[in-house]
């Protein structure tokens, strides 16, 4: 009997190694959205940290305040520039593909809030040297009014927090 008991045990330490890392991101399968079109996508997209992009109709975009996908957003750059853009529909659901190809300005993100008022809020330490050229995968994705939003994850990826754009207040498919 101790023999099962130590053999079970052993299998249930290897399962939780090999699945203590299994957060919700590595199984992420996509929207299932395949009905944006491009120019649905075109326009001015906004998030509440002040990013702010343009994905024109010529497939050219313009890049201002985006942060890192994944880990890199834990590196805490910010960048400006212009690039292209493209839709592409993909078996999980459509996603953006965004290229800065032309960095015009680096900055940091502002330190997050305290989760309590006795901590110190922490800046992000800016890598060595943030890059110069760089490349976005956005989701597509649908909200509750059929409205499309933007996303791709940050941070660690058993975590599953995501960086939501949404159309710019007065944007809507028809500009720029």
């Amino acid at each position: 009997m101790r023999a099962w008991g130590a053999v079970l045990g052993g299998l249930v330490l290897v399962l939780v190694v090999l699945t203590g890392c299994a957060g919700p991101y590595q199984y992420y399968e996509g929207t299932g959205v395949h009905d944006a079109t491009a120019a649905e996508v075109a326009g001015a997209w906004e998030n509440i940290e002040g990013t702010r992009v343009v994905l024109r109709k010529d497939g050219t975009a313009q890049v201002e305040a985006l942060d890192g996908p994944d880990f890199a957003f834990e590196d805490g750059w910010r960048l400006f520039g212009t690039g292209t853009w493209r839709l592409a529909d993909e078996k999980g659901g459509q996603r953006v593909w965004l290229e800065l190809t032309k960095r015009t300005k680096v900055t940091t993100r502002s330190p997050s809030p305290s989760p309590s008022p006795s901590a110190v809020p922490v800046a992000p330490t800016p890598t060595a040297d943030p890059p110069s050229v760089y490349s976005w995968g956005f989701h597509v994705r649908r909200d509750q009014r059929d409205e499309l939003e933007l996303f791709f994850f940050v941070g660690d990826p058993d975590i599953g927090n995501t960086y939501v754009m949404s159309r710019e207040a007065a944007s809507g498919p028809e500009a720029p």
